[in-house]
């Protein structure tokens, strides 16, 4: 029988995981989309996040860096290590995560092999695109906004959830960011 998933928060940088969980997070997202190191310890203080490792018995499977708002569970970062990839470890983590909540995340746009796997990975999950127009600002210089694809589980955002969204990341994600005063995202 294979272990189920299980979600431990990091509190700490001396948690037990820690130093690996933040070499699976540099190492698997580009440098914009990454909290700066301090910026990280800040959030970790803010009851609406929560850092968890993906626990497989004693082995830390990957990260899953989430938050949460009336309600509903913001992805912001999900990564499995890279001993594990390919062994569905991110469908169990995700699958077990969702289970009765109502869940968003952020994905490049479908436009390369990756980006295009990637959709249809989520899209399996029970994930559904919308058609908002977001661009979401960098953590970190130099600050690029982006587009993004807004994903959300079970069901398609409302105008007014997806704008709520926007404003939730503008107004409390990105205070532990090195922007100043972002303007975006915005719907």
């Amino acid at each position: 029988m294979t272990p189920q998933p299980e979600f431990i928060p990091f509190r700490t940088p001396a948690d037990r995981g820690w130093e690996e969980a933040q070499e699976i997070y540099r190492n698997s997202f580009p440098r914009m989309e990454q909290r700066p190191a301090q910026e990280h310890l800040r959030a970790l203080a803010d009851p609406a996040f929560e850092a968890d490792g993906i626990w497989l018995g004693q082995q830390l499977a990957g990260i899953l860096y989430h938050w949460n708002y009336d309600d509903t569970w913001y992805v912001e970062h999900l990564a499995v290590s890279p001993a594990l990839r390919g062994q569905n470890m991110g469908s169990r983590a995700l699958e077990a995560f969702c289970r009765d909540r109502r869940v968003i995340l952020e994905i490049d746009p479908p436009v390369d092999d990756i980006s295009i796997r990637r959709l249809r990975f989520y899209r399996r999950m029970g994930f559904v695109e919308n058609p908002h127009d977001y661009i979401h600002p960098s953590f970190s210089p130099p600050f690029e906004p982006h587009r993004l694809v807004l994903m959300s589980y079970p069901t398609p955002l409302t105008d007014p959830e997806a704008r709520t969204f926007a404003d939730f990341v503008r107004e409390r994600v990105l205070r532990y960011s090195e922007r100043e005063a972002p303007a975006l995202p915005r719907l």
